[in-house]
C-alpha cells in the first residue's frame, strides 16, 4: 500500500498523464478492493505519522475517518465506475488531446468534493493540535523532502530522465500491457521534451507545507482554540489552496503540462494495437466492477 501512495504522490504532481494514467489514482494497489477495504486504517496510521496523535485524538480521527469512507464508498464509488465505463469506450478508438483533457476538470471536482466532505473533521483535529505535534508534523515534512529530493532531485539529468521514464512506462504498461519499443521511444521523446519541471513541483510542496503549518498554527490563539467556524473557513481556504494554488506561475505552469500530456498521450494510445487497446478496456472493466462492488459493499 505505501508504495501505491507514492504513486499517487508521482501523479498528483505531475498532474494530468491523460486520462488513461489519471484511473490508476483509483486503483490504489494491484487489488482494487482489498486496497480500499484497507483505506481507512492506512489513512489512520498515514495522519498519526505526521501528528503523533493523542490517546483522545486517535480513536475520534479514527471515527472521522471511517464515516469519510462510508460517505465515500456510497456516493462517490458509483460516480467512479460511471466514468470507468465511460473511458471503456473513449479506449476503442483513436482520441485527441481535447478529449483525453475533458476528463480533467471532473476529476479536480471529485477532488474538491472529496476535500470539501473532509472540512469539518479536519478542523476538530486541527485545533486539537499542540505545538510539540506541529513540530511532530515540520520534522515529518523535512524527512519527506530529503526524500524527494533523492527521488526527483538526482544530480545527474541522466539519471532523472531514466527514472521518470521507468516510472511512466510502468504505468502505461498496468493499463496497455506491454510497449513495443517505437512506443517506448514514443515516450522517452515526450518526456524530453515535456514542461515537467520537479524544481519547481518541489518549490509549490514547500510553499505548501509553509502555508499548512502557518494555517494550523493560527488556530489557536494564546493557547486556545478559535471558534469552530473560523477553523473550518481556514481549513476550507487551505485546502482550495491545495486545490488551486494561489502563486499564478505555478497554475500556468500545471496548465501548459497538462495540455502537454494530453497530446502525447493522445498520440500515443493511437499507436496502440487492437490487443494494447483491448487490454485497456479489460484494466478499465475490472476497475469499473470494482467500485461497484465496493460501493454495493457494507464496508
Amino acid at each position: 500500500m505505501r508504495e501505491a501512495m507514492k504513486r499517487v504522490r508521482w501523479r498528483t504532481g505531475g498532474r494530468i498523464i491523460g486520462a488513461a494514467l489519471l484511473v490508476l489514482a483509483v486503483s490504489g494497489c494491484a487489488v482494487v478492493q482489498l486496497a480500499y477495504n484497507q483505506a481507512p486504517a492506512w489513512t489512520s496510521w498515514w495522519i498519526n505519522g505526521y501528528a503523533d496523535l493523542d490517546d483522545e485524538q486517535g480513536p475520534r480521527t479514527r471515527e472521522a475517518i471511517d464515516a469519510f469512507f462510508r460517505w465515500h464508498r456510497s456516493t462517490q464509488l458509483p460516480e467512479y465506475a460511471a466514468m470507468l465505463t465511460r473511458m471503456q469506450a473513449q479506449a476503442q478508438d483513436n482520441t485527441s488531446a481535447a478529449a483525453l483533457c475533458r476528463w480533467e476538470p471532473e476529476l479536480r471536482q471529485k477532488a474538491e468534493v472529496a476535500l470539501m466532505q473532509m472540512v469539518v473533521p479536519a478542523a476538530e483535529l486541527a485545533v486539537t493540535l499542540t505545538p510539540q505535534q506541529l513540530r511532530h508534523i515540520e520534522k515529518r515534512y523535512e524527512r519527506n523532502n530529503k526524500e524527494f529530493r533523492e527521488e526527483y532531485l538526482q544530480p545527474d539529468p541522466k539519471e532523472r530522465r531514466e527514472e521518470l521514464l521507468d516510472k511512466t512506462v510502468e504505468r502505461l504498461e498496468k493499463l496497455y500491457g506491454r510497449l513495443e519499443a517505437p512506443q517506448r521511444e514514443r515516450v522517452a521523446q515526450a518526456l524530453l521534451a515535456s514542461p515537467f519541471d520537479p524544481e519547481q513541483w518541489n518549490q509549490e510542496r514547500l510553499a505548501r507545507q509553509r502555508d499548512t503549518l502557518q494555517t494550523l498554527r493560527s488556530l489557536k490563539v494564546d493557547g486556545r482554540a478559535v471558534p469552530a467556524a473560523q477553523a473550518q473557513a481556514a481549513v476550507r481556504d487551505l485546502m482550495g489552496r491545495w486545490l488551486h494554488s494561489p502563486r499564478p506561475a505555478y497554475e500556468a505552469y500545471q496548465r501548459r503540462l497538462v495540455d502537454y500530456n494530453c497530446a502525447w498521450m493522445a498520440e500515443l494510445h493511437n499507436t496502440t494495437t487492437p490487443a494494447q487497446r483491448k487490454a485497456a478496456r479489460d484494466k478499465l472493466r475490472s476497475w469499473a466492477d470494482d467500485a461497484r462492488a465496493l460501493a454495493g459493499a457494507s464496508g
